[in-house]
């Protein structure tokens, strides 16, 4: 028999975000009727362990490596990207917990996963709780990661696979109908949304869910910071920046001169600049003129963490570009292409409810990110959804051509969010 509480409430029509983030209060019901009851293992939040701190690093490391595979597999040289693997990581990692036989060896092997999976899900659980101890300061730094996981109604979930939720992610499993999957659908997209502070108001796409959907497991982060050494307003001024064409455009380019860790290597130059705090950071990868497709294609966590352990403190004066700029993608291809075959196709998630029956359908993703002269704002989430078979300076840094550019906790070492810029005014 199934351990569980049960917490119910009931979202209708237009008040279906709304009643998302926790308000009450609904006009009177309609035919989208939505129920959403929240099945949670009674177990409590676990506190890191001396064991679990130690295993962090391994864990942060697996992430890394899996954040710079998943971008070489994502660059294809067209446009702007951005997206946040430590949302892809987390909301993996959920599913992974129901995982088995071939399937979780597929999973592990993509995704880094290198820990036993009790040693892993409480790895995660300690680096969530480092990444949360920075606090918030409304006007400093805000930095909030979410966890929420929505299943059929009627499926039969498994102790251990909720008390692992419960216990490492903090979350509860909220049951709803997916027959009535376009109201589903905008309940779900609107706990994404109260997350993301409204920077990524849809998700899940039309059609994203239907009544062969078993589950849907979603994380979200929410960043916002202020540069430790703002750039002053007065200084941006609209220069040229080179497009990989060779063509050019006119954007706003801020500038400033400041004490930054730099370094160089051949054919790349290093700069990290520090958020209020200085407990996270934005590092600029900016790779010589001409090289910046050879240089995506054989960028590595390895590498980077190489030149990020040479960084040292210079007066650097560095130009950059404003830019503000959202994407978005279906993983599918991509975490197959990397070799997680079976959790799309013949998968065992026999973890999660005792059966074989489910299997990945899609894997969605959006970011954005907004930096201007006072910081940078940027926003992530991640939706797994799982159905069911049938079915004058030292140095200078003029960052006018495309550029790498990843957020990180520089304690830690994890890397919350990656991208690079091919055209800020896109």
């Amino acid at each position: 028999m199934i351990r569980q509480t049960i917490y119910r409430f009931v979202t209708c029509g237009a008040l279906l975000a709304l009643l998302a983030s926790g308000l009450a209060g609904c006009a009177a019901p309609g035919p989208s009727v939505v129920k959403a009851e929240e099945l949670r293992s009674d177990k409590p939040r676990s506190e890191p362990s001396s064991l679990q701190e130690a295993a962090l690093s391994e864990l942060v490391a697996g992430n890394n490596a899996f954040a710079f595979d998943l971008y070489r597999v994502l660059y294809d040289g067209s446009a702007n990207l951005f997206c946040s693997p430590h949302s892809i990581s987390v909301a993996l990692a959920m599913t992974y917990a129901g995982a088995r036989a071939r399937t979780e060896q597929q999973m592990a092997q993509v995704m880094h996963y290198t820990l036993p999976q009790a040693q892993l899900h409480a790895a995660f659980n300690a680096l969530d709780r480092a990444l949360a101890s920075m606090g918030e300061d409304e006007e400093a730094l805000r930095l909030r990661i979410a966890n929420s996981i929505w299943g059929q109604q009627g499926v039969a979930f498994l102790d251990p696979f909720l008390d692992t939720l419960a216990e490492n992610y903090g979350a509860g499993l909220r049951l709803v109908d997916f027959a009535q999957s376009e109201a589903a659908r905008q309940l779900i997209n609107g706990w994404v949304s109260d997350e993301t502070e409204g920077r990524i108001p849809e998700l899940l796409p039309e059609r994203a869910v239907d009544a062969e959907t078993a589950l849907v497991l979603a994380n979200a982060v929410y960043f916002k910071a202020a540069w430790l050494h703002a750039f002053p307003e007065a200084a941006t001024t609209d220069r040229s920046f080179h497009l990989l064409d060779g063509s050019e455009v006119s954007v706003p380019v801020m500038s400033q001169i400041a004490e930054l860790g730099y370094a160089e290597a051949p054919g790349v130059q290093v700069v990290e600049l520090p958020y209020a705090g200085e407990r996270l950071s934005m590092v600029i990868l900016l790779p010589e003129e001409g090289q910046f497709e050879r240089f995506a294609g054989w960028l590595d966590a390895q590498q980077v963490t190489e030149w990020l352990g040479g960084l040292q403190q210079q007066s650097v004066s560095l130009s950059m570009p404003k830019f503000t700029f959202d994407a978005g993608f279906e993983l599918r291809n991509a975490l197959m292409a990397l070799g997680m075959v079976d959790a799309f196709g013949d998968a065992d998630f026999s973890g999660m409810d005792g059966t074989t029956e489910l299997f990945i359908d899609q894997v969605y993703h959006k970011a954005f990110v907004a930096v201007d002269e006072a910081g940078t704002e940027a926003s992530a989430a991640t939706a797994v959804v799982v159905g069911r078979k049938a079915a004058v300076a030292d140095q200078t840094v003029i960052a006018d051509r495309p550029f790498v550019f990843l957020m990180r906790d520089i304690e830690t070492g994890a890397i919350l969010f990656l991208g690079h810029v091919l055209n800020p005014a896109a």
